[in-house]
């Protein structure tokens, strides 16, 4: 109590100091806060996933089934730990089972993230960085988008930039205690996707950097301590999943192993053959995350990114403070390691797949133009004014928020009371036929309200298959063909016919019995 007491206090005094900054600030926050919570239960993703995660949440909360592993990926059977769904428990919990608790608490981490771009561009590089760089990443549309529904990939910007944040701590101050604030921050990355493995080579290069300069300060018994503590906190967080593996045959580690080693489809074990890659990756970035998804705009700016960083380490250098090259180095190396490992994937690039490095393109880009304004002075501003009216202009006319909202949430809803005003109190399956959801959203709901659904499992049939069976189809009737769709769900229920169907919110919802 007594430092969250100091820190406020701390913060009073800084804002009576820089009321300008402050107010600045304040307003950034609240431009972000209301991108983000905005009509949230209507525009937040509430899909499969989110489904499943709220219905394993709900279960830890009402009858105390504890969590070893979290979601499986999408690809290569593995699976994440269970961090998140702890997480997400206390937001459920206070929103009496809603799924827009978790949305709001990953919007609110979300305007903490903004806040946490300002603090650390301006301790590194100072007041205009910050500012660029936060604003930016508050209107940024894909930013917005992943800041504003509950799902596990959508932490690990926050969790990324304080993983980086505390290797600054501890190579540049040599604050220790940062080892263990590191070390979960990183656990947390890693739990919520896989791709947060790419930060391994760069904790261990500043690691290794920092063990050799407590060598030379003799503080090296300190920094092994605390460093010893630190892995034991991150084992304790990653013991969950471990346990879980253990119990089912190191079945996890066994396909990360075969994902790593022999799926060459997917992953390239030489890191230098993804070099061609690297620059339209790099163009692809920038669009998505800085331009706004306008990839003319994506195309100039990667030009200027690239321009720029090459005008500063090779003729700016010697002119930059030397904190300020430090932190330029340490968030270089983040995104060279982070394109370099997109560049050995050879699946397709979700724009989920930049959250753990979301905040570098934009640090990167206001360092860029507070050097070309101070280098160039009246012409430079003019340019940099000029480039960040495009960018501001291109993020907020795709703006998220201009479009209408999803509504998924509500559908689900409305089409399980439908389900179970059919149903009474009949037992019965449930199959969905969608391009990109399945049962999760509608099962929830249905669970939620306490409706006799089973979920087939077809090792058990006799025990699960029951006379009827609810069919949600969210294509256009002619894609349907609910009684012979090849879908697991619905195979396993056997030779069936349509006894009724309606329309509900957008779907068609088929009441499928047994054809005898």
């Amino acid at each position: 109590m007594d430092k969250i007491k100091k820190t406020i206090k701390k913060a009073k005094i800084w804002i009576k100091q820089n009321p300008k900054e402050a107010a600045i600030l304040a307003a950034i926050l609240i431009v972000g806060a209301f991108l983000r919570l905005y009509r949230i239960g209507e525009y937040m993703t509430f899909l499969g996933d989110e489904g499943r995660d709220v219905i394993v949440v709900g279960r830890l909360l009402t009858e105390g089934d504890l969590i070893l592993v979290g979601p499986g990926t999408s690809i290569g059977n593995m699976y994440l730990g269970p961090l998140y769904y702890y997480m997400m428990a206390p937001a459920l919990f206070l929103a009496r089972y809603s799924p827009i608790g978790p949305a709001i608490q990953i919007a609110l981490l979300g305007i903490a993230t903004i806040f946490f771009v300002w603090l650390v561009g301006r301790e590194w590089f100072g007041k205009r960085v910050a500012f660029i760089a936060a604003f930016l990443y508050t209107i940024a549309p894909t930013v917005i988008i992943y800041s504003r529904s509950s799902w596990n990939p959508n932490i690990m910007p926050f969790f990324s930039l304080l993983c980086i944040y505390g290797l600054w701590k501890i190579w540049q101050k040599s604050e220790w205690k940062w080892l263990v604030i590191t070390a979960v921050s990183f656990a947390f990355t890693l739990q919520s996707h896989y791709l947060g493995l790419i930060l391994i080579p760069i904790l261990g290069i500043f690691w290794l950097l920092t063990f050799l300069k407590s060598r030379k300060t003799k503080k090296t018994k300190s920094f092994l301590r605390h460093t010893v503590h630190a892995v034991i906190l991150f084992a304790v967080l990653m013991s969950p999943l471990i346990v879980f593996d253990a119990r089912h045959n190191w079945r996890n580690f066994s396909s990360m192993k075969k994902f790593f080693t022999e799926r060459q489809t997917t992953v390239s074990a030489r890191p230098w053959t993804g070099l061609p890659k690297v620059i339209p990756i790099t163009q692809e970035i920038n669009t998505r995350l800085l331009a706004g998804h306008d990839e003319e705009v994506g195309k100039w700016l990667t030009v200027g990114i690239f321009a720029g960083t090459f005008w500063l380490v090779t003729i700016r250098w010697k002119k930059i403070k030397k904190g300020e090259r430090q932190a330029l180095i340490l968030i270089g190396t983040w995104l060279v390691f982070s394109v370099i490992g997109l560049a050995t994937y050879k699946q397709h690039i979700y724009d989920h797949y930049y959250g753990f490095f979301f905040p570098a393109p934009f640090l990167l880009v206001g360092v860029i133009a507070k050097h070309v304004s101070d280098k160039w002075k009246t012409f430079g501003k003019l340019a940099i004014i000029v480039a960040l009216g495009c960018l501001v202009f291109v993020n907020l006319k795709n703006s998220p928020l201009r479009y209408s909202p999803n509504k998924q949430m509500q559908r689900s809803e409305e089409v399980a009371e439908k389900i179970i005003n059919e149903a009474g109190d009949e037992k019965f399956n449930l199959a969905v036929i969608a391009e990109r959801n399945y049962e999760g959203a509608y099962q929830y709901f249905l669970e939620k309200e306490g409706a006799p659904i089973i979920m087939i499992d077809p090792q058990k049939a006799e025990e699960t298959i029951t006379e009827l069976l609810f069919v949600v189809c969210e294509l256009p009737d002619e894609k349907c063909n609910p009684v012979n769709n090849p879908k697991a769900e619905i195979a396993n229920f056997g030779w069936s016919k349509i006894d009724e169907q309606w329309v509900v919110a957008g779907t068609i919802l088929y009441k499928l019995v047994p054809a005898r």
